[in-house]
């Protein structure tokens, strides 16, 4: 494996954990704002985070490449309202989108194959992110920050099943 794609899917493991971080603060801030239904959503995209980053842990290891975690770190942990959460969101998931097309392009750069398939299922998962954060953070725009619209959005929010990360056949370590 090219040494700069092992650095730079180290490095994404690092902001999928931080992603992981930020859903965690966002779900405890949600909880303490009785938005139940919020948190349990945001407390489900920590774990689907957590999943993303032992993809590329599990992908760097198949590859005899070493992983190296680094320090965590997250800047905010407050949020005004249910709309402000979600305008970050949105803005987070758009930031790792970029950073997924940048590894697509490292390694289309490097003629790296096994890379850039893993990378494919990124690619579709980050569409489905940013669509769903987007049409979480129109509706909240929409009823705005209290009132009945904001609890049916909380109740619909809590809907949402937590559930262990799939890692996928080949990053579980199928055919060992």
């Amino acid at each position: 494996m090219n040494k700069l794609i092992e650095k730079e899917f180290n490095q994404q493991i690092k902001l999928e954990m931080e992603s992981a971080y930020l859903y965690m603060a966002m779900g405890a801030w949600a909880k303490a704002e009785n938005l139940d239904g919020l948190a349990t959503w945001m407390q489900a995209q920590a774990l689907e985070e957590m999943g993303h980053a032992m993809r590329f842990h599990n992908h760097l290891l198949d590859r005899g490449a070493q992983v190296r975690l680094q320090n965590l770190g997250i800047e905010k942990i407050k949020w005004r309202s249910a709309v402000e959460a979600f305008q970050d969101t949105v803005k987070h998931e758009e930031f790792i989108t970029s950073r997924i097309h940048f590894l697509v392009d490292l390694a289309n750069k490097h003629k790296d194959s096994p890379a850039r398939n893993f990378l494919e299922w990124f690619v579709k998962e980050q569409v489905e992110e940013e669509a769903t954060a987007n049409k979480i953070l129109a509706d909240l725009r929409r009823v705005g920050d209290s009132g009945h619209g904001l609890l049916m959005i909380d109740r619909e929010l809590g809907v949402r099943p937590i559930a262990l990360p799939v890692l996928g056949p080949t990053e579980a370590g199928a055919g060992a």
